[in-house]
């Protein structure tokens, strides 16, 4: 014979401790929806070098392009203002040149795109598309010292 007790012990087990039942995924993971904003931006930004890239590809060999939060801040409250593209006081994005490391290693050139002010800027997945392919070829551009015009091929 089952008690009170038995049926509560065995409810217990089927559901979380706020007693909501059991919690899951929304959705399978091989939907766009289960991509969290850090992925789609990632995507985004793959996407938006695709076209670059497939033009550049030989004098692209030696950069890395790469996706950052938040800009960093130095102990002096400054961010670092060299290679930087900003938005008025904000950076967006930032081109790192090739040097050494702390430890001695050569370091390849790279691009870092900060996701979270350029996110703050778009209106709509459209724009965000828009305004980080402007970003990746103004980058590029000062990458190879040309002119953004002669990047995008007009």
């Amino acid at each position: 014979m089952a008690t009170a007790r038995d049926y509560r012990q065995r409810r217990r087990l089927r559901r979380d401790r706020h007693g909501r039942g059991l919690r899951g995924t929304l959705y399978p993971a091989t939907l766009p929806a289960a991509a969290s904003r850090a992925e789609r931006f990632d995507a985004l930004v793959l996407d938006a070098l695709e076209p670059i890239e497939a033009r550049w590809r030989h004098e692209l060999t030696k950069l890395d392009v790469a996706v950052d939060d938040v800009p960093e801040v130095r102990e002096n409250g400054k961010a670092p203002s060299d290679g930087v593209l900003h938005d008025g006081a904000v950076p967006l994005s930032r081109l790192v040149p090739a040097g050494v490391d702390r430890t001695g290693m050569p370091t390849r050139a790279r691009i870092v795109l900060y996701r979270r002010p350029l996110e703050a800027r778009a209106k709509d997945p459209s724009e965000l598309a828009e305004l980080v392919h402007d970003v990746l070829v103004e980058q590029v551009a000062g990458y190879l010292g040309v002119e953004p015009d002669v990047i995008e091929g007009e």
